[in-house]
């Protein structure tokens, strides 16, 4: 029988006596979570005392230690494919945690406010566009002191979920980079220079007049670094707040798999923002080692019953309540 909420919260509160005793649980994964799965982890251990040492690696840094299973849980952007998930004994749970905007943050100074269409912004990073006065550019931007010097273009040099989740809109709103590029947490880039996880994007942008470059925003708002209004499918202009990503889910939450695995790119949506995704943690049906295991859960229903609410507050758009019954389901059935 399936727990309600209230009771898993008391047992949550009940177990807190225990922590002593509680091991700790290793992860590692998508540095586009990291924000709140920082607070998470800390706030768990102050109410439980629980210790769970996180890896902000990457998420295909996050898929590979988990099916070497070398950690206990593992985090991504990239949902895993049919023959990734082949590859972990046991099988994989995709439990999506909360949703974020992927921006592209830019360093222009004397350029406060810039729009890009989803044309511009595969041109650039096809390498088509190379000068911010281009024409495309500044008709887009009227009134816009474009300088006349080179773009230059910030991806990441990892495999990353936030890349998958970038690539993946661009394969939809270009036919010529779905061809020549193609999406997935690692590509091989027409242009640009590499940096190491968000941190190594925002830091490329911060640090290089003319750069532009894809990261999660919350690491843009922590860098304060300008970010592109992005034109979504509808022709609108949405400014990238929770609202806007939840307006890109909402035809994914109507049809969600049961498997939770499901992109939100270019969602036709008039208010939706169009470069956003879920972020999932990767978690084993069953494990061996029995107080690993019970941790886990007690962290997980501690996650989506309290973690949740922190969400807004740090960037990310929170689960709505009824994919979060979905996940509980699914976190009861894990077994240890």
């Amino acid at each position: 029988m399936a727990l309600g909420r209230l009771q898993k919260m008391a047992i949550a509160a009940c177990i807190a006596g225990a922590s002593a005793h509680a091991v700790p649980l290793n992860g590692a994964g998508a540095t586009f979570p990291y924000p709140i799965y920082s607070k998470w982890f800390f706030e768990f251990h102050k109410a439980n005392g629980s210790e769970i040492n996180y890896q902000s690696i990457g998420s295909g840094g996050g898929i590979r230690q988990v099916t070497e299973g070398t950690v206990d849980f593992g985090a991504s952007d990239a949902p895993m494919t049919d023959e990734q998930i082949s590859k972990v004994s046991g099988g994989i749970l995709h439990l999506p945690t909360v949703m974020g905007a992927v921006v592209v943050a830019y360093n222009l100074p004397g350029v406060d406010h810039l729009r890009l269409t989803p044309a511009i912004l595969s041109a650039i990073y096809l390498g088509k566009i190379a000068k911010w006065n281009d024409k495309a550019i500044a008709a887009s931007n009227p009134g816009a002191k474009l300088p006349a010097t080179d773009i230059n273009v910030a991806h990441r040099s990892d495999g990353s979920g936030t890349t998958n989740i970038f690539t993946d809109y661009l394969s939809k709103v270009s036919p010529e980079w779905s061809t020549a590029v193609g999406k997935g947490t690692a590509v091989k880039w027409p242009v640009g220079t590499g940096g190491k996880g968000n941190e190594g994007v925002a830091g490329l942008v911060q640090q290089i007049p003319g750069s532009i470059g894809y990261v999660e925003l919350a690491y843009a708002h922590q860098n304060k670094l300008p970010f592109a209004v992005l034109q979504n499918a509808a022709g609108n202009w949405p400014e990238p707040t929770n609202e806007a990503v939840t307006a890109a889910a909402a035809g994914a939450l109507a049809s969600m798999p049961a498997d939770f695995r499901v992109m939100i790119t270019n969602s036709p949506g008039k208010d939706a923002y169009p470069i956003c995704g879920f972020t999932w943690l990767l978690v084993h049906p069953a494990y061996a080692d029995k107080e690993k295991g019970k941790t886990l859960v007690q962290f997980l229903r501690w996650a989506y019953s309290q973690g949740e609410g922190m969400a807004s507050s740090l960037d990310y758009a929170p689960l709505p309540e009824s994919l979060v019954k979905k996940v509980e389901a699914k976190i009861d059935g894990i077994k240890f």
